[in-house]
């Protein structure tokens, strides 16, 4: 089945809430590379549009992303070269991965089902993580003799640490969303007809927030485990200098001092 990319990511903003839904259900939403470029865009208006102060990723049907579907992804004209694989993987994957990590405003996976490959990766790159009960989480690489790629082998270490991330890469095993609470890749797992309530809840929790300081606690906590101390601190300093400047910080301060419930606008 051929849709649009608009009916195949569908997009809608509720509540300062930004809602990307994968939505290829009879494809498990294995992720195409139209997909892959509107959902980019998406999280790039986000970053851009100040009415937007929290995303979502979520998936209609039984799974969440089942890894990437190259079909109807542009071709190179003649023999593959040197060079062609870690392109495709630079621009298409890794896009992907870094538009989650560097949107400007938090993002929160809903995953709903099985969540593999680089569909896997797209639910971990995300800053907090609900998942269904009948999710599962799958390093599908090995099992198709390849590599991972779209940051897995950035991400899993930073999550679970090395030796557990070798696990999951090394055997392909698929990880059952309360071993993967357990394990620190999922941050709250609940029946599957409550995961939509809590996701809206988490994100709109978030998108009544101060905006720009958790933009710049986003930066510091990603950049923390890629530099020396020296370098976080100095960005946690810069970071608060920063956000000193903010109406949201005022607030914050205001709010405290006068000893009522701050509201924050996200500026």
């Amino acid at each position: 089945m051929t849709r649009a990319p608009e009916d195949e990511v569908l997009h809608r903003i509720d509540n300062g809430v930004a809602w990307i839904t994968l939505n290829r259900p009879e494809a498990m939403n294995a992720v195409t590379w139209a997909q892959r470029e509107r959902v980019i865009t998406l999280l790039a208006e986000a970053s851009a549009d100040p009415a937007i102060r929290a995303v979502v990723v979520t998936a209609t049907g039984k799974g969440f992303c089942a890894g990437a579907d190259l079909r109807g992804a542009p071709t190179a004209a003649g023999d593959r070269v040197a060079g062609d694989v870690a392109r495709m993987i630079r621009l298409g994957a890794q896009r992907l991965i870094t538009a989650v990590l560097d949107c400007e405003k938090p993002v929160l996976a809903a995953v709903n089902g099985t969540a593999a490959g680089i569909g896997a990766h797209l639910a971990l790159a995300c800053d907090l993580v609900i998942a269904a009960e009948p999710a599962r989480f799958i390093e599908v690489f090995v099992r198709r003799g390849l590599v991972p790629d779209g940051g897995g082998a950035y991400l899993l270490p930073r999550l679970v640490g090395p030796q557990k991330a070798k696990e999951l890469m090394f055997f392909g095993d698929a990880v059952p969303a309360a071993e993967a609470e357990r394990l620190g890749l999922v941050n709250k797992v609940v029946p599957a007809e409550e995961l939509e309530a809590t996701a809206r809840a988490w994100a709109e929790r978030l998108a009544q927030g101060p905006t720009r300081a958790l933009a710049m606690t986003k930066q510091l906590v990603n950049a923390s485990l890629d530099g020396d101390r020296a370098a976080a601190l100095a960005a946690e300093a810069t970071a608060q200098e920063i956000n000193m400047g903010t109406a949201d910080a005022n607030e914050g301060v205001a709010s405290f001092v006068e000893r009522r419930t701050p509201k924050y606008l996200g500026r």
